[in-house]
């Protein structure tokens, strides 16, 4: 991060960090299951919501 961005990043309150890392976990999951649908065009909308899932509910990092 550049020192702007922390800048930034600390004046915010905690409900609105709250936020935004709720709105960056939706774009991960958004993101992954777009890749998945990518990578596997066979797989039903809910194969790859479950598959969103397990690797979210497992992910360690």
């Amino acid at each position: 991060m550049t020192p702007e961005q922390i800048k930034i990043f600390r004046a915010m309150s905690p409900a609105k960090k709250l936020d935004l890392a709720g709105q960056f976990h939706y774009a991960a999951r958004q993101l992954k299951a777009r890749g998945l649908r990518a990578q596997h065009p066979e797989w039903t909308d809910e194969r790859i919501e479950a598959r969103v899932r397990e690797i979210f509910l497992y992910a360690a990092n």
